[in-house]
């Protein structure tokens, strides 16, 4: 039985355009993020199954399989939701989300700041992998993260509230090998209004990290 499960789209192909043409999303959606789901279960099936038959040759690539897969699904599950086609500009306390517009001035100093770090930290990822915003629990602050592939140099406990994904497939047959011209755009289309129920959530959570059991 499948543990995880591909989430629906809570908009259509073409919802997002320009900034990300309706074939990027279908093939990206559909494709891409299928086969992370996929690649979780199939995982947790194979350890099952090394678990039954004591086997344990192969336990190295299953872990790294299913850390890697795991995380490709929950990023992606947090990065449909991060956009709409009505998003864009920046947190107000006119519209809603002031708190989180407190919370990046206080952390980065400025907007402008917290979003030029982000936008460095998302189109210089090496290889394949994403720029986050993050709230960090132990400092009750947000961070940004660099995250490579989808589950590499993250810091323990910390909570994704925006996301931007900066593997090829996400942008490579609109924007060809200008990945930091995809991470401008993405600026037009981000749900600040998703972000901010992210942001509360997370700060919420006051036992995520056990460091005093």
């Amino acid at each position: 039985m499948a543990v995880y499960t591909l989430p629906e789209l809570a908009y259509d192909y073409s919802a997002l355009t320009p900034v990300i043409s309706p074939e990027i999303i279908e093939l990206h959606h559909d494709k891409h993020h299928a086969a992370y789901v996929k690649g979780a279960n199939d995982t947790l099936e194979q350890l099952a199954e090394a678990r039954d038959k004591e086997q344990w040759g192969s336990i190295n690539g299953l872990e790294k399989n299913l850390a890697f897969h795991l995380s490709g699904h929950i990023l992606h599950s947090i990065y449909w939701h991060n956009m709409t086609g009505d998003g864009g500009g920046e947190p107000l306390a006119a519209d809603g989300v002031g708190d989180l517009a407190d919370a990046i001035a206080e952390s980065f100093g400025s907007f402008a700041g917290f979003k030029a770090q982000l936008t460095k930290a998302a189109a210089t990822t090496q290889g394949s992998g994403w720029g986050v915003l993050a709230y960090e629990p132990l400092s009750g602050r947000l961070i940004v993260e660099q995250v490579y592939d989808h589950q590499g140099n993250v810091g323990q406990g910390s909570t994704p509230i925006l996301v931007f994904d900066a593997w090829e497939h996400a942008f490579y047959l609109q924007y060809r090998n200008q990945k930091v011209d995809f991470i401008e755009a993405m600026w037009a289309v981000v749900n600040w209004q998703d972000v901010a129920k992210r942001y509360e959530a997370a700060k919420a959570r006051t036992d995520v990290l056990l460091l005093n059991p």
